[in-house]
């Protein structure tokens, strides 16, 4: 699994000859990097002086953003590998038979489902980023001020995430003839990456100001 090499086995092997890990296994591990940065924020956060000073509202959302972020970084470790195997699908129907018409629609619908599949796992790792960028906002206000760069990358790094995510997912849709499932899909990408990218300019905001 690539999410158990090294940093350095990971590094080269996405700058080696070989296609995978590519852009969206790398658009995970650094939406999973995101979301651990604010993870980290929250541990310096919680039960220090910062944290005792806050209301009970604020205190409760704090704790419950930092449990969803566990899970958040489990899901986006996941993805760093099911990236790399969200295209298997597609080159297994392009191997298929085609001398009949009949092998031949078989095997053009398996390639349309398979290009479908394809863009699941990207469009999942571009929601995810996304709720980081949600969770981040309460840690960008009231997080630990000594770690509030570390909340600051962690938002770069979940917009780059869900950006680099949504690339693969438009690649794939450049292949899909369902012009009906095209065109609800690429509504979905553009609302996600403008709300996306909305996150990530007012946590920075947030962050600039805490920093004075």
């Amino acid at each position: 699994m690539l999410i158990n090499k090294t940093v350095k086995d990971y590094v080269l092997q996405v700058a080696s000859k070989e296609p995978t890990p590519g852009g969206g296994s790398v658009a995970a591990l650094a939406g999973s990097l995101g979301a651990a940065l604010t993870s980290m924020v929250g541990n310096l956060t919680i039960g220090r002086k910062i944290y005792e000073e806050l209301d009970d509202e604020t205190k409760k959302e704090v704790d419950a953003n930092f449990e969803k972020l566990q899970k958040s970084i489990e899901e986006l470790i996941k993805i760093v590998d099911e990236d790399t195997k969200a295209f298997d699908g597609v080159m297994e129907a392009f191997k298929m038979p085609k001398e009949t018409e009949e092998e031949k629609a078989k095997r053009s619908a398996a390639i349309q489902e398979g290009y479908k599949k394809a863009l699941e796992v990207p469009y999942r790792c571009a929601e995810e980023c996304f709720n980081v960028l949600k969770l981040q906002k309460v840690f960008a206000h009231h997080g630990n001020v000594n770690a509030i760069t570390d909340v600051g990358v962690g938002a770069l790094l979940a917009a780059t995430g869900l950006e680099g995510a949504l690339l693969n997912v438009k690649i794939n849709l450049l292949s899909i003839k369902d012009e009906k499932y095209r065109r609800e899909m690429e509504e979905k990408v553009n609302t996600l990456l403008k709300e996306g990218t909305q996150l990530k300019e007012e946590l920075m905001k947030i962050v600039y100001e805490r920093l004075g």
